[in-house]
């Protein structure tokens, strides 16, 4: 079994990035834009804080933006390589983006609201270089960010049925991490309200967090 790789999503600020990086998360999700959801942040900040984020770490800009000029524009404008793109998207959009810009990584959201799920994933085909599993409601401009958990045996089947890697998102916390793993069997988890207290990114939340995600991938070795 690989290693479970970790995003910290809805990092704010320069000290923040500094906690996820210090646990050793894979990725930081920076959050553009959005018309709900917690952790938006101006593009000069995300452009501030992917340029101190170090290789091989790798800094995630969260677009809502529906067509390829305007994820290609939004990811320029925040000088980042990686998008993910939160809205259901034609397929095409993908095409157009792969033929005009090859160097931008795309990872397509699937929000999980029912059992229909696997067949999305099946639309988008091999087209995103990975998926990520959430729990928003796009026909209610809900996004992700929610801090709810989907019904995890509809992942299991999305996993099972992806041609990408598949990030796993929505309602995790360091208590049910191992849990996810085994259920799902993703490539990453995607963590932002459960490693998050009063006072924001919590420090111990991530490093229990950190813990949880390798004790289990030691378990499953």
């Amino acid at each position: 079994m690989t290693r479970t790789r970790v995003k910290i999503c809805c990092i704010s600020s320069a000290s923040e990035a500094g906690i996820a990086l210090a646990a050793g998360a894979d990725a930081l999700g920076l959050v553009g834009a959005m018309p709900t959801g917690p952790g938006v942040i101006a593009d000069d900040t995300v452009r501030h804080i992917a340029g101190q984020v170090p290789p091989p770490v790798t800094p995630f800009l969260l677009t809502s933006e529906e067509t390829a000029g305007g994820i290609l524009a939004h990811a320029r404008r925040c000088g980042i390589t990686t998008v993910q793109i939160v809205r259901h998207v034609d397929p095409a959009v993908h095409d157009t983006l792969a033929a005009e810009a090859p160097w931008l990584r795309r990872v397509q959201v699937i929000h999980v609201e029912g059992d229909d799920a696997p067949a999305l994933i099946g639309r988008y085909a091999d087209r995103p270089h990975a998926f990520l599993l959430d729990s928003g409601r796009p026909g209610a401009d809900e996004l992700g960010g929610t801090g709810r958990r989907h019904d995890w045996a509809v992942s299991a089947r999305c996993v099972r049925a992806a041609a990408r890697p598949v990030f796993l998102a929505g309602g995790l916390n360091p208590d049910n991490a191992a849990d996810a793993i085994r259920t799902v069997r993703p490539y990453g988890l995607d963590i932002c309200s459960g490693v998050r207290d009063a006072a924001g990114l919590s420090e111990n939340l991530v490093s229990a967090f950190m813990d949880a995600v390798r004790t289990a991938d030691g378990a499953a070795a």
